[in-house]
């Protein structure tokens, strides 16, 4: 694709909602609703987010957990539901013949005769897309569906419950009406976009969106900056995130290298939050009130979120929700570290000098108690510990 620069101004919205328009979100613990305007918007309680649904696939990895349903998949937001998640977060792309669909990574493998080849997602029409992994028909076999790993091999995707793939308006037709969806607007980073397939893109998957959302609680985010941009001046019903590793790794693009660079994109443009990575966090802990500060929202993704501890820390230095891909374990683990305790009225903290080991606690379902001495030295070491 040729480069050329993305102008937001020039891009006429779809709509003409007000920018405060007020979107009502019906789950569990985010009931009481959320203003959209960039400078009121808020996240009233503590969300849990499941990452892909009800977990991403880590086809290598010897935890049976992370292989156990189909991620991206009717299945896994329905097994996601089952349990008091806020919103699954799922990736959608854009078929060569504009629909949404949604899969993570930007080509699909497969084998035939022997020979392994690759498809880029968005160079598929729907029908071909559709005819890799399970098949709807009973008894019709599809292509065989491989992966690519990190380190480089391609290996057979494999899950102990698999599922068809699914277009996005499939997901809000056979999904819990109340789930919310965290809906990523997956590009490629190898590829400098044109505004033109960007408006394209997007328009084919806002069309669905309003079509299908009703009631149902919506958040967009993007790695793709301009993307981000777009869809916030597309539309005004939604809140849009941008999301960062936080400088974890470096692009061209210096508006992914830094949290200070995603605070900068989301008030020049009206986006509502950051979802980072959440090791950058940890190691810039003085991020978070700059982002509170800004008052942007703050929602962290990585593997770290499925350790309680972690989870529980974030809470405390003031993140308002996870991203996680073990959601049995983090709900259950954030329902009884949140639930208001009878300790909670009889003191604040523990007293200075005492709490070694405190966070250990947690494996015995007991909410850890902090003096702000101790918050403090926690904020200090873990920085050093996630730099070692």
């Amino acid at each position: 694709m040729a480069v050329k620069a993305v102008h937001v101004s020039d891009v006429p919205c779809l709509d003409q909602v007000p920018e405060n328009t007020s979107l009502g979100l019906y789950s569990t613990r985010f009931s009481t609703g959320v203003d959209v305007g960039r400078s009121s918007f808020r996240i009233p309680n503590f969300l849990v987010i499941g990452h892909r649904g009800s977990g991403m696939n880590m086809l290598q990895s010897s935890d049976r957990r992370m292989k156990a349903i189909k991620e991206n998949s009717i299945r896994s937001f329905n097994a996601a539901a089952e349990f008091s998640v806020d919103f699954v977060e799922f990736d959608v792309q854009v078929t060569k013949d504009d629909v949404p669909v949604i899969f993570h990574d930007n080509f699909i493998f497969s084998e035939e005769n022997g020979v392994v080849y690759e498809k880029r997602v968005t160079e598929l029409l729907l029908s071909d897309f559709l005819r890799y992994g399970p098949q709807r028909e009973p008894g019709k076999a599809g292509k065989s569906l491989l992966r690519k790993t990190k380190d480089g091999r391609i290996v057979n995707w494999n899950v102990e419950a698999d599922d068809c793939l699914c277009t996005l308006k499939e997901a809000f037709e056979k999904t819990t009406p109340s789930l919310g969806f965290n809906i990523e607007l997956k590009f490629d980073d190898n590829i400098v976009y044109t505004q033109e397939y960007l408006v394209h893109v997007l328009q084919a998957i806002l069309e669905v969106v309003f079509e299908y959302a009703k009631d149902r609680p919506i958040i967009f985010s993007s790695f793709q900056p301009d993307a981000a941009q777009l869809v916030r001046k597309l539309q005004s019903t939604y809140p849009v995130f941008f999301l960062t590793n936080g400088g974890s790794e470096l692009y061209h693009d210096v508006r992914r290298n830094s949290l200070e660079e995603a605070i900068k994109l989301c008030l020049e443009n009206g986006l509502q939050g950051i979802v980072s990575e959440v090791k950058a966090i940890f190691r810039n802990p003085a991020a978070v009130t700059k982002i509170k500060e800004a008052k942007l929202s703050l929602l962290t993704y990585g593997q770290l979120n499925n350790v309680a501890e972690a989870v529980y820390m974030q809470h405390l230095m003031g993140v308002e929700g996870v991203i996680v891909d073990l959601v049995k374990e983090i709900t259950e683990a954030v329902s009884d570290l949140m639930k208001p305790s009878k300790e909670d009225d009889e003191k604040e903290s523990l007293p200075e000098g005492e709490g070694v080991g405190v966070v250990g606690q947690m494996a015995g379902k007991s909410k850890p108690q902090f003096s702000q001495r101790e918050l403090s030295f926690l904020l200090k070491l873990i920085p050093e510990l996630i730099h070692s």
